[in-house]
């Protein structure tokens, strides 16, 4: 680099082109320190990861449709056998999950808090998959009838609620039928009666625009425990049918989610001798989203039992559920 010198007459002149030479100096000198200090690369920047967005505030969590949350969340355990049903107000609930019980059976799990219907059941006596299902929902009630001694420890170490027919009798009435088919809870009466319910968290759904891709799937049969559950899409939404006898046939679900999970023998046997059956919902497996008429497969993940689950095609992304009620069958991994 070359700099101009003044003549030694101009002494001004001089001085004030060496106090910038001087600066420059200066500067040189500093960018040549701070490049000794900088040979090794700057860490790359992280790649942007969009969040998977909750659900809005004005939405339901557990339907994707507008009117908010609910301010509590009431599950109860409704009777499907061929003897238990027509249901009653379960047409009502927001998520509805399908279980294998004893003898190949199976039971409702319906959880309600967008709307609380007059009347609900039957009412049944709950099992141990509840209490893991229930779990990611805050502190939710119980409405149940009997249970297994064996899982009074359970319930006291768990967030649920438990507002049964033995401890709550005012909040249930005889109904249709014989016993122990004819049991039906007061909705309003059992939320009142449950100290400490919260209103529902966000259980992992994701509502939106159907995924791309996905498979004709018009009609489905799963099988839960040995009960087949015949699927037809109509309308923008299913009717469901238990062992080829229609149980809803208006204002079905709008997504089916076939959860597949391991099932377990659990030590607890019925009054009869059998077994009961343990659905697994921690941890990871293939699940099926049923919208719209379409099939999409994924994996399902769920690390504890206080956490949502998440429902994942295989590039990651969310399986999208479309608005409306959810029906979850527990069917068995065969992995």
């Amino acid at each position: 680099m070359m700099f101009a010198v003044a003549r030694n007459g101009d002494s001004a002149s001089t001085r004030t082109i060496a106090a910038v030479i001087a600066l420059v100096v200066v500067v040189i000198l500093g960018v040549v320190v701070w490049s000794s200090h900088g040979d090794a690369p700057a860490p790359a920047a992280a790649p942007s990861v969009s969040p998977v967005a909750a659900p809005a505030a004005n939405t339901s969590p557990l339907t994707g449709e507008p009117g908010g949350a609910g301010k509590a969340v009431l599950a109860v355990k409704i009777d499907n056998s061929p003897q238990g049903r027509p249901w009653t107000g379960v047409d009502a609930a927001d998520v509805v999950y399908v279980e294998p019980v004893e003898g190949g059976v199976t039971r409702l799990l319906a959880i309600f808090a967008s709307h609380l219907p007059p009347s609900v059941g039957p009412v049944r006596s709950f099992r141990e998959s509840d209490i893991d299902l229930l779990a990611a929902y805050g502190h939710p009630a119980l409405a149940f009838s009997g249970n297994a001694p064996e899982l009074n420890g359970l319930v006291a170490s768990s967030p649920v609620l438990p507002v049964s027919a033995e401890t709550v009798a005012r909040a249930y009435h005889r109904g249709r039928g014989e016993a122990p088919h004819n049991l039906y809870g007061t909705p309003t009466a059992l939320v009142a009666a449950a100290r400490g319910v919260t209103a529902p968290h966000d259980v992992g759904f994701r509502f939106g625009a159907a995924p791309a891709g996905g498979r004709p799937a018009a009609t489905v049969t799963e099988t839960i425990g040995s009960t087949k559950v015949d699927l037809r899409a109509a309308g923008g939404r299913y009717t469901v049918a238990f062992d080829g006898r229609p149980a809803v046939t208006a204002n079905g679900p709008a997504t089916v989610v076939v959860q597949r999970v391991p099932i377990r023998t659990s030590a607890i046997h019925d009054v009869a001798g059998s077994p009961s059956p343990t659905a697994v919902t921690v941890g990871r497996g293939p699940v099926d989203v049923l919208r719209d008429g379409k099939r999409w497969t994924g994996t399902w993940s769920r690390a504890t039992p206080n956490d949502p689950t998440t429902f994942s095609a295989a590039d990651g992304k969310p399986l999208t559920f479309a608005p409306g009620p959810v029906w979850v069958l527990l069917a068995r991994d065969p992995g």
